[in-house]
């Protein structure tokens, strides 16, 4: 059957996707902390091809991050703890995001972290005052020192005050980044969107390390780490399914997915679209390659639009 015959007269299958009432051409999102600001990519990889991208995380000031080493390749994935080394909201603003208001048809989406509410609150003050933008993604997983280390993100009712926060000041809707290292991914999947969040994405790293026998030392100089790739897709794909169970809002899936029909389960669990992380490290193409793919899945299963696949899960 032709890719005509096979979208019912048209060319290709629409494979657009709306969350949080932002419009994307298809589903594939190059995830936070694994491309850069986006301009970095641009000569390796077509922007606009994408459904959207993820900046790396932004805080309040710049920050250098932990030292090395900070990455390690498991046998299934990737251990890293970049500690959320960034250039700072204010230089984002006046380097970064100029220069990809000049790019045409891409979305970008801003993640935001921080040590306490007013930090985040701040951050997002400050992105404001910036052009382009299409979204907040509110990381949630970060320590709250002023809470002695206890993270937003496993915590209900820290996780509520400091969505409430976020939503109170910003400008653009609100996308929460849950973290799998909680007993329920349900009940902080509702608790964020009762607090005002308008998407969520998960799930994010877990937890994890890995230590040289030899020399009886950490691989990684932070001691511990966050395990992503291929890996974890089993255990965020059941996250995924689990938390758009609980919520009227839409889901972002992410985890371990590096190709099409990866993007399919995600999406059939319940996601309405996903990010791409870790395929982007062995692979700076692979997101461009998804959606390529994607398009020709969509044919070869008669697929005409591939936002119906969204909550298609047939259990019985």
């Amino acid at each position: 059957m032709s890719a005509s015959s096979a979208t019912g007269g048209r060319s290709e299958p629409d494979l657009s996707v709306s969350i949080a009432g932002i419009q994307l051409k298809n589903p594939v999102i190059a995830a936070s902390g694994t491309f850069g600001y986006g301009v970095e990519f641009e000569d390796v990889v077509h922007l606009d091809k994408l459904g959207g991208f993820v900046v790396k995380g932004l805080s309040k000031e710049g920050m250098i991050g932990n030292p090395p080493p900070r990455l390690w390749e498991t046998a299934a994935g990737m251990l890293n703890a970049i500690g959320l080394q960034n250039i700072g909201a204010r230089a984002f603003v006046d380097e970064k995001l100029p220069k990809l208001q000049h790019m045409k048809n891409i979305v970008v989406f801003a993640n935001v972290f921080g040590h306490t509410r007013e930090d985040y609150e701040r951050t997002i003050q400050i992105l404001n005052e910036g052009e382009g933008i299409a979204a907040y993604e509110l990381n949630v997983s970060c320590p709250n020192t002023a809470q002695g280390g206890i993270q937003f993100g496993s915590d209900p009712r820290l996780l509520d005050e400091v969505v409430t926060t976020a939503k109170r000041v910003a400008r653009y809707p609100l996308i929460v980044k849950l973290s799998p290292n909680v007993t329920s991914i349900e009940q902080m999947a509702y608790v964020a969107q009762e607090a005002g969040a308008d998407a969520l994405s998960l799930v994010n790293t877990f937890v994890a390390m890995a230590i040289d026998p030899e020399t009886r030392k950490p691989r990684i100089a932070n001691v511990t780490a966050g395990l992503s790739g291929p890996a974890i897709k089993p255990i965020a794909l059941r996250m995924v399914y689990d938390a758009a169970h609980a919520v009227k809002i839409p889901v972002m899936g992410m985890g371990g997915i590096s190709t099409a029909a990866d993007v399919v389960e995600f999406m059939l669990a319940g996601a309405t679209a996903v990010q791409i992380g870790t395929a982007s490290y062995w692979d700076p193409c692979s997101t461009e390659k998804i959606v390529n793919e994607l398009q020709n899945w969509c044919v070869e299963h008669d697929i005409s639009r591939l936002a119906d696949l969204t909550g298609g899960l047939i259990t019985e």
